[in-house]
């Protein structure tokens, strides 16, 4: 799970959103503080960019790069931060900018924060490196006693909250070591280089650092984890609050668990930092002590200003690692016998957890964080054990919620008890459809989950009963569940009203699926109306990609042009027209550093205005991306030279523009060389920085780009050149359990289209139309249908669930078991237990499932797109990946015909 979803929730209820949207009047924590809303002085520019509020005197001459300084604060003292630091510089016109209230601020040094920018309350920018000295002294001490949290990017001076780091002033970018644009200083050289923000001090190698660093320097060395009686041995994770490290207890070579905590940062919703967290946890596991069902508490140590909770290290496995190992619905068909032994496994390990939740209620303590992650199953799988309790509290203290997995979160009504209570009913849909994360969008999802859940698997009647009631009423249905009066089933409608009777899971959605076109209709109702043509930053929701950088609303992937594309392939291009004046206007002059590629960029962005007949812009579009340096580009589909190559071949195509075909050729062989370099490393590597595979970032999309101009040239040499990045990219893959192929990234294997195995079969398709009978392919492919096969995918999307599925399955040529209609209308089917009812239309959640989207990448765009391919008179496909000619006719459109749910078990 990426947690950095979650601050993109508190602005919009339905849809990813930026936390800077919130309105800044009023008096609440999203206000502006008092020092941020003193208009600028005369001769200066008062500025809002994002989280940022910057002032600058108009006639400052600022250089580009340099050492700047940064100010930390906490929640109690920032505005008097604030207004010293701006008493300060506004007399001595020194630009600085700020945080401009406290709801940002808590955000930026919340628990799952990044941990890069944490803490960096103020920003200074010193004209050259004396006045940086003359003001950092200052600001330590005027600022003498203030606190606030480390900031992990810099080096502190002194004691205080100053902090100084080498970086750039100014918004420039290049391509980093992956391929990947981000921001950027020059070296000594004068080359663009990358300004890196990790979360360690840096200073860059062709630098100096000026004399008056030298203590500070000397200080932050002689910081040593040394003088305690434990040594670390590996980290298990890190949050902004600190990390997790399992260790060894030297005095007794007991093996051990150390929870750090860092003073004034990680905080949760009621402000406490990780360090009272800890504390917290302490007490809890202390009142807890002696239940089997809780860590014992070992020891708690300081060192520095950094606190650690020492625990009782516990064997096994946190339960989510158990779907992979146990859940049936992962194949296609697991039979009668595995679908029992699987609910009797689950109900039995949901009873284990229900008594340990019991036992700690017993002592008087509310967890407050109940999820499938802090669930530690024993390897025999006949006890359990809770961990993180850094959110609990005693029931006296009466202290809501404050942390908590999206999937499991109270809604406000919920305290005390009822937050665990709550989480058990999650638990228990979630046991058999891990997808509660939707109950943020809609509650009433719980009773449709319930129902889908008790027609996959063979449950007691009414099991779900009491979770559905527990969800969608509170406390106060509890007795209506007792009495059997709700069912399974749920359809629509507001919170607070009552389930449908069992029986009824079309009800809760306003059209099947494969009711097509009544499904497309209802998903193009809902893309528009989820429009925000008032909004300069996107029109359409989507992914929080769209606030990553320049062009995020309008790119392919995740913007306004990825959403065109599906509307139009599908027929809705007429209702769109607003759409398209949104982007040729919000193109008209692309802002610096909006990227070139094909999917995050200017290529796709110009690839869809031409297929819409906006030819002038697509080739102006054109004209900017082959004036810019392609040498440190990443080679691959999603933001590199075979997405930029593809559009611009394309573009040749349709214009005749002969040199941007000449321009194709180049990035296919630039893309060639920096896989040919690739080589050179470890192909073996079992490290996450291995060259990653798959159609979007993996050589697959150099493949891709190479056949397409294969077709253009007839050079063999360029189809022997695909099937060595097909080749590459198979190499990366693992056969598994059923015979099936998967991408294998280390620590987990992906069959997905977008980084998976499946956007290698896509590709693979097209080399064999092109080469039929190569063997190797031939039977990789084969695998790569049976990967496929499986009944339930986390996530909806195109890219990442089971959108991408429904596609794939629309379009190979593979032929055989698990491509007939049967097949991909059980696809199909399962891609509607993620969809949720927006306005009364078919809309579908984005990346993490905490809110809708409609791009094309992650969100409803997509799906509209993968059910055209299976669904429309003229199959719809992705860009380049056109529709090919099926070895034996196939009935694909017999998948619209509706199955009663009573046969729904039978493929």
């Amino acid at each position: 799970m990426n947690k950095g979803y979650a601050v993109y929730c508190d602005a919009d209820r339905q849809f990813y959103d930026a936390p800077h949207r919130l309105p800044s009047d009023g008096d609440g924590p999203t206000a502006l503080y008092p020092s941020a809303r003193r208009p600028a002085p005369a001769g200066w520019q008062r500025h809002r960019t994002g989280d940022w509020l910057a002032f600058r005197p108009l006639d400052a001459a600022l250089p580009d790069q340099g050492w700047k300084i940064h100010v930390s604060a906490c929640l109690d003292n920032a505005e008097r931060i604030l207004a010293a630091v701006r008493d300060y510089c506004e007399p001595r016109r020194v630009a600085f900018k700020c945080v401009p209230s406290p709801y940002l601020l808590h955000t930026r040094n919340a628990k799952y924060a990044d941990r890069g920018g944490s803490g960096k309350f103020i920003t200074v920018y010193p004209g050259d490196d004396e006045q940086c000295r003359a003001v950092a002294e200052d600001l330590a001490a005027l600022l003498a006693g203030e606190q606030g949290p480390y900031i992990l990017t810099d080096l502190r001076w002194g004691d205080g909250p100053v902090y100084v780091r080498y970086g750039s002033f100014t918004l420039r970018h290049c391509y980093d070591d992956k391929g990947e644009l981000c921001p950027a200083v020059e070296n000594a050289d004068g080359v663009l280089v990358p300004d890196r923000r990790d979360p360690a001090f840096h200073v860059p190698p062709w630098l100096t650092p000026p004399g008056f660093l030298a203590p500070h320097l000397a200080a932050r060395s002689a910081t040593k984890v040394s003088g305690i009686p434990y040594r670390i041995d590996r980290a298990l994770h890190f949050s902004n609050g600190g990390g997790v490290y399992v260790g060894t207890d030297l005095r007794t070579d007991r093996q051990v668990v150390l929870k750090e905590g860092r003073p004034h940062a990680g905080l949760a919703a009621d402000g406490a930092d990780a360090v009272t967290r800890l504390q917290r946890e302490r007490d809890a596991l202390e009142r807890l002590s002696g239940l089997p069902y809780t860590p014992e508490v070992h020891d708690y140590i300081t060192l520095g200003d950094h606190h650690f909770l020492v625990l009782e290290f516990v064997e096994g496995r946190p339960l989510n690692t158990f779907f992979a190992r146990h859940h049936p619905l992962v194949d296609p068909d697991p039979g009668p016998e595995r679908l029992a032994a699987y609910t009797e496994w689950a109900t039995r390990l949901y009873r284990l957890v229900e008594e340990a939740v019991d036992a700690v209620h017993a002592r008087g303590v509310v967890f407050n964080d109940l999820h499938l992650f802090n669930i530690m199953v024993a390897e025999d799988e006949r006890s359990v054990v809770l961990l993180d309790f850094e959110a609990a509290a005693h029931i006296d203290e009466g202290r809501r919620q404050t942390i908590a997995n999206p999937g499991f979160v109270a809604p406000p009504d919920r305290t005390g008890f009822d937050v665990d209570r709550y989480a058990l009913a999650c638990l228990r849909i979630a046991l058999f459809l891990p997808l509660t994360s939707l109950f943020a969008v809609d509650r009433q999802k719980a009773a449709h989950l319930a129902e889908i859940a008790a027609d996959q698997f063979p449950v007691p009647p009414g099991y779900f009963d009491e979770a559905v009631t527990e969800i969608v009423h509170g406390p106060q249905g509890r007795g209506v569940a007792a009495r059997g009066a709700v069912g399974a089933g749920g359809a629509g409608g507001a919170p607070g009203t009552a389930p449908a009777p069992t029986g009824s899971a079309d009800r809760y959605l306003p059209v099947d699926l494969a009711d097509w076109p009544r499904s497309r209709d209802s998903l193009t109702a809902a893309l528009l109306a989820a429009a925000t043509p008032h909004r300069e930053d996107r029109f359409f929701p989507g992914d929080i990609a769209q606030f990553a950088g320049p062009g995020g609303g309008a790119c392919f992937g995740y913007g306004t042009a990825g959403v065109l594309h599906a509307l139009a392939a599908t027929g809705g291009r007429a209702h769109c027209a607003e759409g398209e004046e949104w982007l040729l206007r919000h193109t008209k002059s692309p802002a610096s550093g909006t990227p070139l590629g094909f999917y995050d960029g200017l290529a796709g962005i110009a690839w869809v205005l031409d297929s819409l007949g906006h030819r002038t812009r697509a080739l102006e579009l054109a004209e900017t991306i082959t004036a810019q340096n392609w040498e440190h580009i990443a080679p691959d589909l999603h933001s590199g030279l075979a997405g930029i190559g593809l559009a611009l071949d394309s573009l040749a195509v349709t214009t005749g523009e002969s040199a941007l075909h000449d321009a194709a050729l180049r990035c296919a062989q630039l893309a060639l060389d920096k896989l040919a370099q690739d080589e050179a490393g470890d192909p073996t590597a079992t490290d996450r920085a291995r060259p990653r595979a798959g159609l979007l970032h993996g050589a697959t999309g150099t493949a891709l780009l190479l056949l397409r101009l294969y077709e253009r040239t007839h050079a063999p040499e360029l189809l022997d050149r695909a099937a060595d990045a097909l080749r590459r990219d198979l190499a990366r893959c693992v056969v598994g359990v059923g015979d099936v192929l998967q991408v294998d990234e280390g620590w987990r294997t992906m069959p997905y289209l977008g980084a998976g195995s499946v956007g290698i079969g896509m590709v693979l398709d097209d080399h064999l139309a092109h080469r039929p009978g190569t063997e190797e392919f031939e039977q990789a492919r084969g695998r790569i249908v049976r990967a496929t096969q499986g009944k339930f995918y986390a996530q909806p999307g195109l890219f990442r669930g089971a959108a991408g599925m429904v596609l794939y399955l629309s379009r190979t040529t593979a032929g055989g078991p698990g491509t007939h209609p049967a097949e991909l209308r059980r696809q199909i089917d399962a891609l509607a237990w993620h969809a949720v009812p927006y306005q009364g239309h078919l809309a579908f959640p984005g990346e993490q499932m905490m809110r809708l989207s409609m791009d094309l990448s992650t969100g409803t765009a997509g799906c509209l797109l993968a059910l055209g391919s299976a669904l429309h008179t003229t199959p719809v496909h992705l860009p380049f990946l056109p529709p090919l000619r099926r070895p034996q006719s196939r009935p694909v459109r017999a998948v619209a015909q509706p199955v009663p749910t009573s046969e729904r078990n039978t493929s």
